[in-house]
């Protein structure tokens, strides 16, 4: 006697029957968002290991920030005079960033506050990825946010405790609520309004794109709704953006307005010439403009069919234009002023705008032929291609500085509390690392400098420098012939002559600019 077994019940057999029930909940459909989103994950990830490979001291503006940020919270805690006025020169507000990442160095140091940058370079790439595939569609989404994601700038930005970060994250949540809130009515612009004011008032370079908000706020808006009602939204969010702007001066007071003339607005124009700056603008921005003009061209030819931009060719025209264009603004800025100061973090603002083009124009190139070699071998070159760049660019920028820890060792066996005055040559970052030990009124730096001596003389400048260190005003001196060193040689006639000063110590100070040394210098008792 012969039994068959019917199909249905080897499938519901021991076996079977455990392999389906471990794969019925992934298979169900409140599973779908978690499956689509695990390249998302993994992309994230990736990034995050890649910023933290970095390593250095801390930089300058990043002593300089978190150090304010201690110095604000001594003041709003203990109302300890800061014994300087921040708002005046820094090039955000005070009492933002710089109060987030002290509070962060309080808890784990400075790799607190830099791990608090990483999670708003990660968050943006989120929103980056969320804000594409409303636009263009999934497979566009995760190819933006790839080729942001391993870009030099903003593996840099992701492991540096400065402003740039949260300030990207605030115009990436503003842009991101303007897509969002495109079909829904009107009076909905007005959410776009508080991180975009918040972006512009954490770091003021973040003014330059607030117009590319404002229009993706319109033009999202313009095929669900049209044009009338993309221009409405565009009104709200400029009166929102306005009313939240006055209200945050009014609480912060207008002192910090000079700080954003001469930091942003006025700022003094330097000597770098044109075409070096092109041509870092090119190393930076290039592996993602390129594709996103070519994206944008695409875009204007041929209607897509996923997305929230499926009105007619000038609208997806200008959409291309605005995402694309937008990286050139900080290049342009800086061209203007003739500086190379902060462009590697600046330029990382726009490609955050153009990653979108070119995610659909490698998305166009794969089309729906995901099988087919040669499309997805092409995809694949350009992603490797910009994170080996992207790699190599963010190492080179993290070794622009020199390590400090033996400057900071060697320094805190010298200096003492409250007594003593000391001169130091970037001074933010020995100033940073020995706050347990030194008030703030002991610190001199290399920028600026005006002394008055015993006959009354008063002083500014290289001849201040010059009469403090012969009337042997400075307990220690620190120099390395940086970023000053044009000052350094004007002031050190009587430092390497031994008069009132020995040198007690050298610390090597290589950096991507070459091999260099601190010089310590420590008056010698009359």
């Amino acid at each position: 006697m012969t039994v068959t077994i019917p199909a249905q019940a080897h499938r519901s057999g021991p076996v079977g029957g455990l392999r389906s029930a471990l794969a019925r909940p992934w298979t169900g459909p409140g599973w779908a968002p978690v499956r689509t989103r695990i390249p998302l994950f993994g992309l994230l990830m990736l990034q995050a290991a890649l910023s933290l490979r970095l390593g250095n001291s801390a930089f300058q503006d990043e002593s300089l920030y978190l150090y304010a940020g201690h110095r604000e919270i001594a003041q709003l805690l203990h109302h300890t005079p800061t014994f300087d006025n921040y708002s005046a020169y820094f090039s955000g507000a005070p009492f933002l960033y710089p109060v987030l990442g002290a509070l962060a160095d309080q808890l784990g140091g400075l790799a607190a506050a830099r791990a608090v940058s990483l999670l708003f370079m990660l968050a943006t790439t989120g929103l980056l990825h969320a804000l594409t595939r409303r636009l263009f569609g999934r497979q566009a989404a995760l190819l933006a946010a790839a080729v942001f994601a391993v870009t030099g700038p903003t593996l840099f930005l992701g492991h540096l405790a400065t402003y740039d970060a949260m300030a990207l994250f605030l115009l990436a949540l503003a842009s991101w609520t303007a897509v969002r809130t495109a079909s829904l009515p009107a009076l909905s612009a007005a959410l776009v309004a508080p991180p975009l004011v918040l972006a512009a008032f954490t770091k003021y370079a973040a003014l330059l794109y607030l117009p590319t908000v404002i229009a993706l706020a319109v033009l999202a808006a313009v095929p669900d709704r049209g044009r009338r009602h993309g221009l409405l939204r565009g009104a709200i969010v400029v009166a929102a953006a306005a009313g939240c702007g006055y209200g945050l001066i009014g609480l912060a007071g207008r002192a910090f307005v000079a700080g954003v003339r001469s930091t942003t607005t006025a700022r003094q124009a330097g000597t770098d010439p044109t075409g070096l700056l092109v041509r870092f603008s090119v190393e930076y921005g290039g592996a993602v403009f390129l594709p996103a003009i070519v994206g944008t061209v695409l875009l204007a030819r041929h209607r897509t069919r996923t997305g929230a931009h499926g009105g007619g060719r000038p609208g997806r025209l200008a959409l291309g234009l605005l995402l694309t264009g937008t990286a050139l603004l900080a290049p342009a800025y800086q061209i203007h002023l003739h500086t190379l100061t902060s462009l590697h973090k600046h330029v990382g603002y726009g490609l955050f705008f153009a990653a979108p083009m070119a995610g659909y124009a490698l998305s166009r190139l794969l089309g729906s032929r995901l099988r087919d070699p040669r499309r997805l071998g092409l995809a694949l070159a350009a992603c490797l291609a910009v994170a080996g760049l992207g790699i190599q660019q963010s190492a080179d920028l993290f070794r622009q500085w020199p390590d400090a820890s033996g400057l900071v060792q060697v320094l805190r066996a010298q200096v003492r509390p409250t007594t003593g005055r000391y001169l130091a040559e970037e001074s933010e970052v020995p100033r940073y690392y020995l706050r347990d030990l030194v008030q703030p009124y002991q610190w001199s730096g290399t920028y600026f400098f005006e002394y008055t001596d015993q006959q009354g003389r008063h002083y500014s400048g290289a001849p201040a420098y010059r009469a403090a260190i012969a009337d042997r005003y400075f307990d220690l001196i620190v120099l390395r012939y940086g970023p000053t060193a044009a000052l350094d040689r004007q002031i050190d006639g009587d430092l390497t002559a031994g008069r009132g000063y020995q040198l007690i110590a050298t610390v090597p100070a290589e950096s991507g600019y070459g091999t260099g040394t601190w010089f310590v210098w420590r008056a010698v008792a009359e």
